[in-house]
């Protein structure tokens, strides 16, 4: 496993490299795609957000759903000014891999070459730049979502008042999706963050990430409470046609 390669890593650091990335894609695949027999947290949490926007449509006042989309708006933003800072600390880490080598020295581990450091912090930035530009989208997309809010009629008997809210859930629901992938991102980043200690200690790392991720989402105790009554989806809205055809008969 530990059979030199050419260049500065081993057959042990590209496998548990390629273990990482399988890892990330995978569990993405499977928080967005569950069995329907067992659903996910970020999927059950689309039928809320479709029952948001059906409330939405008769709660007047509507401050407090303004509130809560700003609530979520500043958490985007939060973790993405978070991603931006550790980019800059991680490009100045590239410049001077010699405190990492000291560090390094001090447990006693095998002298190093600054490239593969260098490597090394660079997959941690890819996961951290890719959290970043899906924490940046999905404080568009709820920013977005505000305005096909704030277009939705006052009248809750006008008839393009559901429709229009249920196009805010949507745009709702793909902001969300944006925003647990940045997340996860974030999961991967730190789990990446142990293969400055060797492959083993990023295989460890990223089974952690793995558990943690599974746990969230398919055996948390806040799915057991999410899962206690879930809001049927919204049927689907007839076209004018159709309502035409339903009035005359």
């Amino acid at each position: 496993m530990n059979a030199p390669l050419p260049g500065p890593f081993t057959l042990a650091d590209l496998l548990t490299v390629g273990w990482l990335f399988v890892a990330w894609l995978g569990i993405g695949w499977i928080t967005e795609h569950p069995p329907r027999s067992h659903p996910s947290v970020s999927a059950v949490m689309k039928s809320y957000r479709r029952e948001w926007m059906r409330h939405f449509v008769t709660r007047d006042p509507r401050i407090f759903d303004a509130n809560i989309l700003t609530s979520l708006r500043e958490g985007t933003a939060f973790f993405a000014s978070a991603c931006m800072i550790a980019i800059g600390g991680g490009l100045a880490l590239i410049g001077n891999t010699d405190q990492l080598a000291g560090v390094a020295r001090q447990f006693d581990l095998e002298h190093v070459p600054a490239l593969k450091w260098e490597i090394k912090i660079v997959l941690v930035l890819f996961f951290v730049a890719n959290a970043l530009l899906r924490f940046i989208w999905s404080h568009r997309l709820f920013g977005y979502c505000a305005i096909l809010m704030a277009s939705v009629p006052n009248d809750p008997n006008d008839p393009r008042a559901l429709p229009s809210a249920m196009q805010a859930a949507e745009i709702n629901i793909t902001a969300a999706r944006s925003y647990n992938s940045g997340l996860r991102c974030v999961y991967f980043a730190l789990a990446a963050v142990g293969w400055l200690a060797g492959p083993l200690a990023l295989f460890v790392t990223t089974g952690y990430v793995i558990f943690i991720t599974i746990r969230r989402e398919f055996a948390s105790h806040s799915r057991r409470a999410i899962m206690q009554h879930i809001p049927a989806d919204p049927s689907l809205i007839p076209s004018d046609g159709q309502r035409k055809d339903a009035g005359n008969r």
